[in-house]
């Protein structure tokens, strides 16, 4: 049954097959296709229109890549803060071993500043990326009080 792997006629990666759709049993286009001027990449591999501005930035993904850091920044300093707490109680349970746990709930207490500085910073870049997006939309707060 069936022939080797890449032969004419079957479906899948064919470098001389035609798109998808065509006649030939399908295969992948050689070249990335472009789009029209829906927005999406046109052939020099530019974003084009759908929330891009004339300097090629993209706010409004790098406003959420930022939070998305940020939320990130906040879900490792409660765990770390977690641990530290853990910690905490395996160092009054367990005397034998208090020194080590009373060292790692330091650890995870430093963990836990440093998600949390992580977070702010992350906080400062996303609302930063905000005052960007105005500026270069022509929107601009004149603090009048």
């Amino acid at each position: 049954m069936g022939g080797n792997y890449g032969s004419s006629g079957g479906g899948g990666y064919n470098k001389t097959a035609g798109t998808y759709g065509s006649s030939g049993g399908g295969g992948y286009k050689e070249t990335a296709p472009t789009y029209g001027s829906g927005g999406g990449y046109n052939e020099a591999n530019q974003v084009t229109g759908m929330g891009s501005d004339l300097g090629g930035t993209d706010y409004r993904k790098e406003e959420k890549h930022h939070k998305h850091l940020e939320e990130l920044g906040e879900l490792g300093a409660t765990a770390a803060g977690a641990y530290a707490l853990h910690e905490k109680h395996r160092a009054e349970n367990d005397p034998d071993h208090a020194r080590r746990h009373r060292m790692e709930e330091e650890i995870g207490a430093a963990a836990a500043v440093g998600g949390g500085g992580y977070a702010f910073h992350e906080h400062h870049e996303k609302k930063e990326t905000e005052r960007e997006e105005e500026e270069a939309h022509g929107r601009k707060h004149h603090h009048l009080f």
